[in-house]
């Protein structure tokens, strides 16, 4: 083989691994950061606990298996269908990851603009009521944005490992709900009210950022914003 040969095949080893790939630039770690604000149990917990008020102890915890076993159930499902579901209907996955950001946009803000509101203290249940169980799995503990993520994700997704790998982070922020559903009442207890407001605004602020940068990647796979270093 040739000098001239062998340096062609590095030149076109070398344009090979500078294309552009078809799969998320996403790291397991950001997947997770991004399912843990999305689907994570600091946007649950207090709803969780305002409507387990008036349970007992082995009520509560049996209503927190139901909703970790619908919410896995449904996770799953969403996962392993969106992306058949995206090809079916011929929607690209820029498009689905550009609507998700959007709605996680919306929600995003509807959370900071809150903090602006008055407080409103609204009245406590009657003890006969029971908390909604369906209400409690979607949209508290299974968010639209977190599942239209979860199926961009999946649609981009470049390989079986890598799908498996992306179910298995959903399912795990999953267990983390389930935990703090079964030990809401010391969380809470140990939290407090106030350091729950902190964290719910630390957290509307990196739900802002993190769906703008969702937007922005789908608006440069789409060709409409020029990518960056």
């Amino acid at each position: 083989m040739s000098a001239h040969e062998i340096l062609m095949l590095v030149q076109a080893a070398v344009t090979a691994a500078d294309a552009p790939q078809p799969v998320y630039r996403l790291t397991y770690q950001n997947i997770f950061l991004m399912f843990f604000i999305m689907l994570g149990p600091i946007k649950a917990i207090g709803p969780f606990f305002v409507a387990t008020g008036q349970l007992e102890l082995p009520a509560l915890r049996s209503l927190a298996w139901k909703v970790f076993a619908f919410a896995v159930g449904g996770v799953l499902l969403a996962g392993l269908l969106g992306s058949q579901l995206l090809q079916k209907w011929q929607i690209t996955p820029a498009i689905m990851e550009l609507a998700a950001g959007l709605v996680f946009l919306l929600v995003a803000l509807q959370l900071v603009l809150a903090q602006y509101e008055p407080a409103t203290h609204p009245a406590a249940p009657p003890g006969k009521s029971r908390p909604e169980l369906m209400h409690l799995v979607f949209p508290v503990t299974v968010t639209p944005y977190g599942i239209a993520g979860l199926i961009a994700l999946m649609a981009l997704s470049g390989s079986f490992s890598r799908s498996l790998a992306i179910l298995g982070i959903a399912v795990a922020v999953m267990v983390l709900n389930l935990l703090t559903m079964l030990f809401v009442r010391p969380i809470m207890h140990g939290l407090g009210m106030v350091t729950l407001q902190v964290l719910g605004a630390v957290l509307g602020i990196l739900q802002v950022a993190l769906a703008l940068q969702i937007m922005h990647r789908a608006l440069q796979t789409l060709g409409y914003v020029a990518g960056g270093s």
